[in-house]
């Protein structure tokens, strides 16, 4: 359970590390860009999404992995184990979206439940960001 726990943390702490990097790094690159606000907004808009693109591929990384452990959980339903259905599973939950064509077991459950919640921040984290730039 604490290697869970742990595994969990560090997923997590990564992701917003990357999320909190991309917005730096444009916190300090858009005034010194020369060209119309709205287009820097645009460019914002184009960053935040690959930010929040990486994130989603890290998770869903984490879910390939795990998913190929014994110990971890599986996934099941419309899903044949591939990189790119952990990839699509992990965008439906980051989005909390929660499709359900493909379902957690195990372990797994509390990666997804943390994935939800680390995508409602982190996108909302965008949002407040944009709104004051």
């Amino acid at each position: 359970m604490i290697v869970v726990f742990l595994v969990n943390v560090v997923i997590i702490a990564t992701t917003v590390a990357i999320h909190y990097e991309f917005l730096h790094r444009m916190t300090l690159l858009m005034p010194r860009l020369k060209m119309l606000h709205r287009f820097r907004i645009v460019l914002g808009v184009f960053v935040a999404l690959t930010a929040h693109a990486v994130e989603v591929w890290i998770f869903g990384i984490s879910y390939y992995f795990m998913n190929q452990a014994e110990d971890w959980g599986h996934l099941e339903g419309n899903f044949d184990g591939s990189l790119m259905d952990c990839v699509y599973f992990s965008f439906t939950t980051y989005a909390t979206l929660g499709t359900g064509d493909i379902v957690p077991f195990g372990d797994l459950r509390f990666l997804s439940a943390l994935e939800s919640l680390t995508g409602l921040v982190l996108i909302t984290w965008t949002a407040s960001f944009l709104y004051l730039k």
